[in-house]
């Protein structure tokens, strides 16, 4: 079941990087759905939410 359905979550903030480094893998690519157990829609928003966090400069694009 996906996690923010159960907890009833629609918006995804940006700026919240301790939720967003959860669905990121060691090396900062995004983590596939079938890894994050996330439903299609809620994958979606995370995917641009962290686009929207490297863009801002708050999650690296690479691991250094």
């Amino acid at each position: 079941m996906c996690y923010f359905c159960q907890k009833n979550i629609d918006d995804i903030d940006f700026k919240n990087i301790e939720l967003l480094s959860r669905f990121v893998s060691g090396f900062f690519k995004i983590k596939p759905r079938k890894k994050t157990n996330l439903c299609s829609f809620h994958q979606k928003k995370i995917a641009t939410a962290i686009k929207r966090a490297r863009q801002m400069g708050l999650l690296p694009y690479t691991a250094k």
